[in-house]
Order: C-alpha cells, then structure tokens, then sequence
C-alpha cells in the first residue's frame, strides 16, 4: 500500500501534471543559461573590447531569460496546485463515501479520531506531495545534473571539484534524512495523540466541569503539549544540521574552486568570466540540493500518510451477504441461536439467544449494563453479523437484505439523540426525504413532540446547531423518535431512547406508539421497567444470554432478575 495505488486520482488531471514539470523544465533551462551570459558579460563587455553596448545588449538578455523563467515558474505553480487540489477533492470523496460504506465493525475498529485524522491530516498531507512533486522532481535534478554538465565543459577540473561537492553533499543530505524520517513519523504519531485528547476533552467539556477536573485536564493535555515539543524539537535539531554541513561543504568547494581558478586564470587556462560562472554554479546547486531535501521530507512523510489511506481505501464491508429465499411459516422477526462477538479473539456479546416476534408485537428488552440490549437489536438491521446462528425478518435472513431494503423496514432510534446541522424538518426528512409537513406533523404529535416545535418561533423550521445543542436532552430525544416514524417503518427500535423523558411523556409516548395505524412491529430497550411493563414480551438478558422471556406479572413470578430490577425501581408493596 503506497501513494502509486493513489495515483489513479490524477487520472483527471493528466495536462496539468504534464504541464507543471514541463514548465519547471524550462524555468531551469534558463536558469541554467544566466551564467553562461554573465561570463560573457565579464569576459566580453567589462575586461574586453566589446564596451557598453554589448554589455546592454546582454544584460537585456538577462531580464529576457528573468521573465521568461518567471512565466514559467507561475505555471507550473499554477498548473500543480491545480493538479494537487483536484487529486485531493478525489482522493477525499473516495474516502468518505468508503466510510459510509462500512460496517459499524470497521468503524469501531478505526476510531472517529483516526477517521477525522485522515480525512483531514493526512489528505493535506498528500496533496502537499502532489504539490512538491509536481513542482520540483524535474527542477531540482536538471539543476543540479545541469550544473555539474556545464561546469565539465567549462573546465575538467572544475566539473571535478563539482562532482566530489555533489557526492559529498548527497551523502549529508540523505544521511540526515535516514535518522530524521523516523523522528517525524514520531513526531506524527504524538501529533495524532494530542488530536485525540483534544477532541475527547472538547466532547467531554460538560462531564469535565461536572466533577471540576479543568486542572487536571489542561495538566494532562500541557503533558501531551510537552511530549509532542519535545519531538519536534529534537527532530527540527537534527534537521537544522543539514543548512550548516551544506553551507561547510559548499564554502569549502567555492574555496577550492576560486583557488584553483585563480591559478588557471592566471595561467591563461580559464578566464575570470569562467570562474565567476562557475562559482554560480555551485550556488545553484547547493539552493537545489537544500529544495530536494525538504521535497523528499515531504514525499515521505505523503507516503506514511498514502499508505494510512490506502489503508481504509481498502477495507471492504465485513457483512455477510446471503441469500433471499424466503421461509414461508416463520414469524415476522425470528433469532435462532444466536450468538455475538465483536472481534475474533473476544468473547460472546451475545450467546444462544433464540426467541420470536410477530407484526405489531411490542417487545421489551432489559437487563444489566453490558448484557447485551443494543448488541441484541443492532442484528435487527444488520449492522452486525451474527458470529453463529441467524436473525430472519420475514423469512428471509437478514444477511439476504440489501442495506437499502433491510434500513427501509426499520426505524432506529439509537441510546444517543443525534441531530443535524440545518432545520426541524430537514432533520425529521432523513426518515421519507418526501415527506409532507401534515406527514411531519403527525410523526411529531406521535412522538409526543408537538410542544417543541409549538415553542419555537419558527415551527418545523426552526434552525438546528450542529448536534443539536439548542434543544435539551429529551427534545432531542423526542425529535428523533418522529424522525424515525416520518417513514412509517414496520420496525420500530427504541434503544433505550427515552431515558431523559419524565414518566408522564414516557407513558403517553408508548401509548401514542401502541395505537400507530400502521402497527409496527416494536422493540423497547430500557432501563426502566414501567417503560417495558405493557409489552407483549420482554426478554431478560444477563451477560449476553437469555434469561427469560415472558409477560411483566409472568417474570415477577419466576425470574428473579427481573424481580431485582423491578424493586430496584418501585416499592415492593406495588405487589406487581
């Protein structure tokens, strides 16, 4: 996995990519030119007998050569910017549309920071390459190359002197580059640390006040700060030697190269015109050699970041697909056996669950923290596979759905009340984009949620910040319930989605669900008891099994789990 599989977003911008080296082709051209007319400047117009006019006419080849190279430098800047930036628009939209398209099994196993990093981070990070690369991989060697060709037909001796200064300096550069290349990828990886506290403490900022932990956390984070510091410092250190050692060895070459010139010149051998050519030269080198360095830092830290998104680039959705055959006989809704794990080396989430449920039933699910409720319905529309055993919606295994068609069926109301950047009704359409604002209406009223939008000056209107950080917990709450009744599904999950209700609302709301015209099929997760009382089943999960299953008054009597609930909650004098 490297940036070549990356290179197919170029596709697109094939001219540009052309364009741009070509362009910097001929700026060096050029460049490589100025001497050669400033030895004859010296030689033919100063210490010759070819006078001023000469000398004008020179150096208006000069500033000729000047804004020639000058339109061809803005070019290729233009050309590879465009080029670097149409790569990354690609390269990012491939990217999110693979992330949408995974399994929660491969979010959980990336991680929103890692995601967001290199989405982020590392997309600029090759796009910088993109840049670099285009702009420079063809100046910088025909410079250099350029140089070293020039000055051996200007003197033997003097493309010597160049050559040894090359080899010497390559070996400067590239040694520095071999022990600073590993620095900055731990300098990457602290930088990548840092991000993820700071996202965490931003996410976390209400639950940090809460317990007064504001010192502790800036103590923590200002430990990160220190550690990543340190890092870069210590790498910028071993980088900065490289503008020293290569300034030495280019002095010492220029040393060289004017004594041994001198002699020459006085000599007869070379003229001063020659020398001077030569000493620029080696000045063009030592500038290239120092560009080429920090392109190739660049390059390699674009290829650490290609190979992270090649990486998710890759992945491919671990959902099983099966077949559509249908089962005619079976209830609606039918687990059979089965059995969760959320890695390959980790233990059952979910073991032996075997239980069923028909169109319009109403099933609760309770249990202890970590026993398995929303592990148990994330099977119903396959955001999970099953590791044994099969879930079946109509007779046919939910593996045999496309997600299209099985996330059509349900309406999902996750433990945490989601809502996005826009309006009321922009939000409440996610669930039917169609829907009518009477369609709207009647999802709210269902959701017992009319008393929101009546508050707010806008109605279904109403502006929502991102998160939804304008309504309280249970507006949320109840906002996403009638987003996920708009589309009238014949599976409605409630995952633990009314735990900031009070009871009266929580009670008129199971009401108001219980006598829905289309009569869907109804999966309660909670914590409470009153809330899953009235439902035709209720399943008592402990540790990712079954416990039992049966009515409220049925499992008072014979589950004593959900007896310890139930008077963990209530009185026992209730007697029921």
């Amino acid at each position: 996995m490297d940036m070549k599989s990356l290179l197919k977003y170029l596709v697109s911008y094939k001219r540009e990519s052309v364009l741009a080296p070509l362009f910097k082709f001929l700026e060096a051209c050029f460049e490589l030119v100025v001497p050669f007319v400033v030895s004859a400047i010296i030689d033919n117009g100063i210490t010759g007998e070819r006078g001023a006019v000469y000398i004008v006419e020179m150096c208006l080849i000069l500033v000729a050569l000047g804004a020639v190279g000058l339109v061809c430098a803005v070019f290729a800047q233009f050309f590879a910017a465009k080029a670097a930036a149409g790569f990354a628009k690609y390269l990012r939209r491939d990217l999110f549309n693979k992330m949408q398209s995974l399994s929660y099994a491969e979010i959980d196993n990336l991680g929103t920071s890692r995601m967001i990093t290199r989405m982020t981070s590392d997309v600029n990070q090759v796009q910088n390459g993109v840049n670099m690369v285009l702009r420079l991989f063809m100046r910088s060697p025909v410079i250099v190359f350029g140089a070293m060709i020039c000055a051996f037909l200007i003197d033997a001796l003097a493309g010597g002197i160049f050559a040894a200064a090359v080899v010497i300096l390559c070996i400067v550069v590239f040694a520095i580059l071999l022990v600073t290349i590993p620095l900055y990828r731990r300098v990457q990886g602290n930088l990548d640390g840092i991000t993820t506290y700071t996202r965490e403490s931003l996410t976390g900022a209400r639950v940090i006040r809460a317990f007064c932990n504001e010192d502790k956390e800036i103590a923590a984070y200002n430990r990160q700060n220190e550690a990543l510091k340190k890092s870069q410092t210590f790498a910028g250190r071993v980088s900065a030697l490289m503008n020293p050692l290569t300034y030495a060895i280019i002095n010492i070459a220029v040393i060289i190269l004017l004594y041994t010139g001198a002699l020459k010149v006085d000599a007869g051998t070379l003229t001063t015109g020659e020398v001077v050519a030569l000493y620029n030269y080696l000045s063009q080198i030592l500038v290239e050699l120092i560009k080429l360095a920090n392109l190739i830092i660049t390059v390699t830290k674009s290829f650490a970041c290609a190979g992270r998104l090649e990486e998710v680039l890759a992945m491919q959705p671990s959902l099983k697909r099966g077949s559509k055959d249908r089962t005619d006989g079976m209830p609606f809704i039918e687990f059979r056996d089965v059995c969760m794990k959320y890695a390959p080396d980790a233990g059952n989430a979910l073991t032996g669950v075997t239980f069923s449920a028909e169109r319009g039933e109403t099933v609760g699910i309770i249990g202890g923290t970590g026993s398995g409720k929303t592990t148990l319905v994330n099977l119903i529309p396959h955001f999970y596979d099953a590791s044994e055993g099969a879930v079946y919606i109509d007779g046919i295994n939910v593996n045999g759905y496309s997600d299209e068609e099985i996330r059509q069926k349900c309406g999902i109301v996750p433990q945490k009340a989601v809502l996005f950047n826009g309006t009321i009704a922009e939000n409440l359409r996610w669930g039917k984009p169609d829907a009518t604002e009477e369609e709207l209406m009647r999802a709210v009223e269902a959701a017992q949620a009319a008393d929101v939008i009546k508050s707010k000056k806008n109605g279904l209107n109403e502006k929502v910040e991102q998160g939804g950080l304008n309504f309280s917990g249970g507006q949320r709450q109840r906002l996403t319930i009638a987003r996920a009744l708009v589309r009238r599904p014949e599976i409605l999950i409630l995952d633990d989605s009314a735990s900031a209700l009070d009871y009266a609302t929580d009670a008129a709301l199971r009401h108001s669900i219980k006598e829905l015209d289309y009569s869907p099929t109804v999966f309660i997760v909670s914590q409470r008891t009153s809330s899953i009382r009235n439902a035709d089943k209720i399943i008592v999960l402990d540790h990712g099994a079954v416990a039992s299953i049966g009515s409220h008054e049925q499992l008072l009597e014979s589950c004593p789990l959900y007896r310890e609930i139930h008077y963990s909650q209530y009185e026992e004098k209730e007697g029921a």
